[in-house]
């Protein structure tokens, strides 16, 4: 079975999102970013293995699958950037029962029951699954034990209110994959549910 691998960026004090307007993360997906190149290199490994990109409703209108279009259009030959061709080249699946059809390449719409729509994509044939957010559709495969591994990009920052990820799922152990921290200051830890 095909692994989805929830990959957020995340604080010290464990919100995604902050409630207040601050630049936190030390990469909010645009062209500067304060990631070392260790970090970089890493980051576009992980999309060797994911051939299907998992997406909320909400994300994929809100633009994320354009941003990324252009960023492999503008950066054709940073290695950095490889990932967002990964991304394009990638099948991705919106989860929505508002949308009818696809209105995006390589793209398919499924809807009903998340987690029969969700296991059924992880039945499939192919590689990993990733799945990058919103804070509340994460919420969501966390509480239906849809998560068969976190990559939670830890920002050297504390947010002291915000959104968070893990609060309808009740309580879970977890088993630590890896953890590695990198020069910027950003620790990446890897866990699987300890079932």
């Amino acid at each position: 079975m095909r692994k989805l691998i929830l990959q957020m960026q995340i604080s010290v004090d464990g919100f995604v999102g902050a409630d207040e307007d601050r630049r936190w993360q030390l990469w909010e997906w645009g062209d500067d970013s304060a990631w070392d190149e260790e970090l970089k290199r890493d980051f576009n490994a992980v999309f060797t293995t994911i051939d299907t990109i998992l997406l909320s409703r909400k994300m994929a209108e809100e633009g994320y699958l354009t941003h990324w279009g252009n960023a492999a259009r503008k950066y054709p030959k940073d290695r950095f950037f490889a990932f967002a061709q990964r991304i394009v080249e990638a099948e991705k699946v919106v989860a929505s029962d508002k949308l009818g059809t696809s209105r995006w390449e390589r793209t398919r719409v499924v809807s009903g029951d998340l987690p029969r729509e969700v296991n059924a994509v992880k039945q499939g044939e192919g590689g990993d699954i990733a799945v990058f957010g919103g804070a509340g559709f994460a919420s969501a495969l966390i509480a239906a034990g849809l998560v068969d591994e976190f990559q939670l990009f830890i920002n050297p920052a504390v947010l002291g209110s915000g959104r968070r990820i893990f609060d309808k799922g009740g309580f879970g152990r977890l088993r630590l994959l890896g953890s590695r921290p990198y020069a910027s200051g950003m620790v990446v830890s890897r866990y699987a549910p300890a079932r």
